[in-house]
């Protein structure tokens, strides 16, 4: 009789602990899952920081690697192609970033020498050059074309931190992770960023 109690016992703690098991593991998935879909709903917030940089802020996606190959298809496509199993990855980050400049510059001229053949001809061009501490551009103006290059550089910085919930004054756990994005040319406007995490 104690014996049949006892492995009654036994496996009514075994059930309950594989419950409890099961219950918080579908309570993380259930936040796992609202995450997810605020995310998705949630548009990149687009500001200047306090330095003056163009700046974006927007929810972390909290994907599964299925889920990932299933909903990013291109981007798994373009990691294996890196070599780099989906299986592996820990996250994927997209931002896009466009550079306008409205700018003048004076033109000069100059002469350069061309070869035609064995005769030497001179010919009057205009040239123009302007230049930040971000972007070069070079031009020249021969008869009726324009030829030009225009060099820009940019550094985004991405930070990706924890929002902590909050009751009152008290601060605990995580409620969402969240990426933050500056951009150092002053020229430069993000467009979108978006940052998956992808999870086991």
């Amino acid at each position: 009789m104690n014996r049949y109690l006892l492995l009654y016992a036994t496996a009514a703690t075994l059930l309950l602990g594989l419950g409890v098991r099961h219950l918080r593991d579908a309570r993380a998935e259930i936040r796992r899952l609202t995450e997810t879909q605020t995310a998705l709903s949630d548009r990149a917030e687009l500001f200047r920081n306090r330095a003056g940089e163009a700046a974006a802020a927007t929810q972390v996606l909290r994907l599964r690697c299925a889920e990932f190959e299933r909903l990013r298809a291109e981007d798994a496509a373009r990691i294996r192609r890196l070599g780099i199993r989906i299986r592996r990855l820990e996250a994927a980050a997209t931002s896009v970033a466009r550079t306008t400049i409205d700018t003048a510059a004076r033109l000069r001229d100059t002469v350069i020498l061309r070869r035609r053949d064995t005769i030497r001809l001179r010919d009057t061009v205009r040239l123009f050059r302007w230049r930040d501490a971000w972007v070069t551009i070079d031009g020249l103006v021969a008869g009726d074309s324009v030829r030009c290059r225009i060099e820009s550089v940019d550094t985004l910085r991405q930070v990706v931190h924890r929002i902590p919930r909050r009751f009152l004054f008290i601060r605990w756990g995580t409620k969402a992770l969240r990426q933050e994005i500056a951009s150092s040319n002053p020229h430069t406007r993000i467009v979108y960023t978006e940052y998956i995490r992808t999870e086991r």
